[in-house]
């Protein structure tokens, strides 16, 4: 079940647009700390969370990803401003495809 819903909730072309701005994972020279994640996993728990409504806590695991790990991931993606570049690249792509009209209603143009 979790693949296929991962493949519907974040299908290819989108992971495409996606991958490229996230940040990279800070290694500590010191060692330790949280190993690497499967990104398109933890983005796929994140997108779950966000348009289901459920608490950060409950679905991550069907995604292989520790509730902690996608909570502190979207924290840590949040404050590099990957939301607002994200919002910019889907707004291109869908501009340079004819997907948006920006003729505003409300100038008559």
């Amino acid at each position: 079940m979790g693949a296929n819903l991962s493949q519907w909730l974040v299908p290819d072309g989108p992971w495409g647009l996606v991958a490229p701005l996230l940040p990279p994972f800070p290694s500590r020279p010191q060692g330790g700390g949280t190993a690497p994640r499967d990104e398109r996993a933890v983005f796929t728990a994140m997108v779950y969370v966000l348009i289901s409504g459920c608490a950060w806590r409950h679905p991550t695991e069907t995604f292989g990803v520790a509730p902690a790990t996608a909570h502190c991931r979207f924290t840590v993606w949040t404050k590099a401003g990957l939301w607002r570049r994200l919002h910019r690249v889907v707004l291109n792509e869908l501009g340079a495809q004819g997907g948006l009209d920006w003729a505003s209603p409300l100038t008559g143009q």
